[in-house]
């Protein structure tokens, strides 16, 4: 069967008509962003923002008119609520909201947590997934949002594949392994396809994989940022209730100062930095057990202790780690009485406390057996 291309997609839209405009979607210039790869078609609507809530049921239209083309294999639509001002007309500044003032988005989530760095490279992806796995260790019911849209990482780490279900068409269910439930655009879209999307299409995408997606009831959600500072962090910092960040950092100086202004974009929308983690933070030698610090080390305790937040571990250069992160099955799961997946429960306590002011004793780890 020949592939589907973007003409036939195009031609497949030109079915589905604006209800307030009158036109189709395409000839309106609504359709941005198509991506088609090996049967996979991605695209976004771009509506004005007092109209997206009521635009649901034409992103499902959408869907459904590409969805019945031959070759096609899976379709994604998001809504971008890009704002069309009158000509000559200013912006208008949205000011940062405190946390409690944002729209939940979850409801039934405790506490939204973010786990971000000022560049990449820096192994965020790795201390994320431990973390949420260190924090469902100590007991708590968690969930993981990939919220690194051009390169998802949390289905490979988290030895999860396939595709998202829904009992109505509407809601995904959240995939899950090893008690965490997860929600990736890795899920949707093949692992080597490039997302060529622009910021708003990033921020619909998020905004979606929260209020369209079944979290249940959830003591905590860790959201893996991607690097930087972009529109995926001012999204998740201005319309979720965040309780907070947790900024990974290497001990360099180059990535201190990326870190840095992680931790300064999260002050100025509000929101309360817990802690910075410092990930390779040595090297010891499974040889002779000579340790080096490769990349310096202790920068960012006193990171943290210059820009009055607290350090809450050091993490560090261990072919442990990376090999089980690599290999879908984390240190903290797949070897539970090693010392790094003690270090990581203890780092999920002392976050849990900073959350509730209530401890959450480090008992001996459950059994989970990694096929």
């Amino acid at each position: 069967m020949a592939e589907v291309t973007e003409r036939e997609v195009l031609a497949a839209l030109r079915q589905i008509r604006d209800p307030a405009r009158g036109g189709d979607v395409v000839s309106l210039g609504m359709i941005s962003g198509v991506v088609v790869r090996d049967g996979n078609v991605g695209f976004a609507i771009e509506v004005e923002p007092e109209r997206g809530p009521r635009l649901e049921p034409l992103r499902k239209a959408a869907e459904a008119a590409v969805e019945a083309l031959p070759g096609v294999v899976s379709v994604t639509a998001v809504l971008t609520a890009e704002a069309h001002p009158r000509p000559g007309a200013a912006p208008r500044p949205q000011a940062p909201q405190p946390a409690a003032a944002r729209g939940g988005l979850v409801p039934g989530v405790k506490a939204i947590v973010a786990v971000a760095s000022g560049k990449g490279g820096v192994g965020k992806s790795t201390v994320a997934a431990n973390l949420a796995l260190a924090l469902h260790a100590n007991g708590l019911a968690v969930g993981v949002l990939d919220a690194d849209i051009y390169g998802p990482s949390m289905p490979r780490m988290l030895g999860i594949s396939g595709r998202p279900s829904s009992a109505d068409g509407k809601i995904l269910r959240p995939m899950q392994n090893y008690g965490l439930k997860c929600m990736s655009i890795g899920f949707l879209v093949p692992e080597d396809t490039a997302m060529i999307w622009r910021g708003p299409m990033v921020m619909s995408a998020l905004q979606q994989m929260l209020r369209d997606v079944d979290w249940g009831e959830l003591d905590i959600m860790i959201v893996d940022m991607p690097p930087g500072t972009g529109d995926a962090q001012l999204t998740m910092a201005q319309q979720v209730a965040l309780a907070g960040a947790v900024i990974v950092s290497t001990p360099q100086d180059i990535a201190l100062i990326d870190a840095r202004r992680g931790l300064s974009m999260f002050n100025k929308v509000n929101v309360p930095v817990l802690g910075i983690i410092e990930n390779m933070s040595y090297f010891l030698c499974p040889h002779c057990g000579e340790r080096s610090e490769i990349f310096s080390h202790g920068g960012a305790r006193r990171e943290a202790e210059r820009l009055g937040t607290e350090f809450l571990g050091e993490v560090p250069l261990d072919l442990a780690i990376r090999e089980t992160s690599d290999g879908g099955q984390p240190v903290t799961v797949s070897q539970p009485d090693s010392a790094h997946a003690l270090l990581f429960r203890q780092i999920a306590a002392r976050l849990w406390q900073k959350l509730t002011g209530a401890e959450t004793p480090v008992r001996a780890p459950p059994r989970i057996v990694v096929e």
